[in-house]
């Protein structure tokens, strides 16, 4: 049996943890062999998993670090920003990475099932770089394996530190970054096989559809646009209601997030920790609630 590669998710985010927060965490906490390296001024939250490191850190002094490896003025007025500089993590956070297989970098708007269910020790032999769109690199979720290649790879997009010092948000996470692996993403799917063909970052990288993202303009799994309505997790299993049987790695619930739940009243913080040390619990525009069905 192959040997499990190590994987450290790398995430700076600055503000106020979300609602949602017990319920990423426990998601996290039944991975065990996978880490997370958060970087906050939200405080370190309650019974944090031991596979979850919290370092806190004011958002200037954040940006004085990036600063200061990358080499380049850095201090952006909104944290959203941090999302462009999203591929440089692994660079920026060399230190941090030492000893680890594979870095990721992420968002904490998801719930994870069983990851390495889905990243099998035999998925990651083969490639360097694992999208779970496929047609672009998913900024909410991208493992990358922790060579000096890889960590330097961002460094080929244009003009990468005059974007990464302005003010402005150019989802560089899902634009540029994905340019270097993917040319003509947008050619007929032979087409764009073909032409992957020539390009080396492309043939060392996964893009395949994880269907993390529903009610987007992706199709779902039967290739049209009737979405799961009710997300489930059980210890550590997540499916839906819609594709029986079948278990996904994370859900990505930024559609809810942004539509819905900004209507609802939220719960108190002692019922969201309250639920989410439930062994079962569901997702759906409602937000998160208790039972199975």
């Amino acid at each position: 049996m192959t040997a499990q590669p190590s994987i450290c998710f790398v995430i700076p985010y600055f503000g106020r943890w979300p609602f949602w927060m017990p319920f990423f965490l426990e998601s996290c906490r039944r991975n065990p062999d996978v880490d997370w390296l958060l970087f906050s001024d939200c405080g370190v939250p309650a019974d944090l998993p031991e596979n979850v490191r919290v370092e806190s850190i004011s958002y200037a002094d954040y940006c004085a670090l990036v600063a200061q490896r990358l080499n380049i003025p850095f201090a952006p007025e909104n944290a959203y920003k941090l999302c462009d500089i999203k591929p440089a993590l692994g660079f920026i956070h060399a230190d941090r990475l030492a000893g680890y297989d594979f870095w990721a970098f992420g968002d904490i708007d998801l719930v994870f099932g069983r990851l390495r269910d889905y990243f099998t020790a035999e998925r990651l032999a083969r490639r360097d770089l694992f999208s779970t769109h496929e047609r672009r690199v998913s900024g909410h979720l991208c493992l990358m394996r922790n060579t000096q290649r890889m960590r330097e790879a961002f460094m080929r997009m244009p003009h990468w530190q005059a974007r990464f010092c302005d003010q402005q948000h150019h989802a560089l996470d899902e634009g540029a970054f994905s340019r270097i692996f993917l040319w003509r993403k947008n050619f007929p799917r032979p087409l764009f096989k073909l032409v992957g063909l020539f390009n080396p970052w492309r043939r060392r990288s996964e893009f395949r559809e994880a269907f993390s993202t529903p009610s987007g303009c992706i199709p779902w799994t039967d290739g049209g646009f009737v979405f799961p309505t009710r997300w489930f997790w059980h210890e550590g299993r997540l499916s839906n209601d819609l594709d029986s049987g079948r278990e996904f790695p994370y859900f990505h619930f930024v559609v809810w997030k942004r539509d819905a739940w900004p209507a609802l009243e939220l719960p108190s913080a002692e019922a969201v920790e309250r639920l989410a040390r439930e062994p079962v619990w569901q997702i759906s525009a409602q937000g998160f609630q208790q039972g199975e069905s």
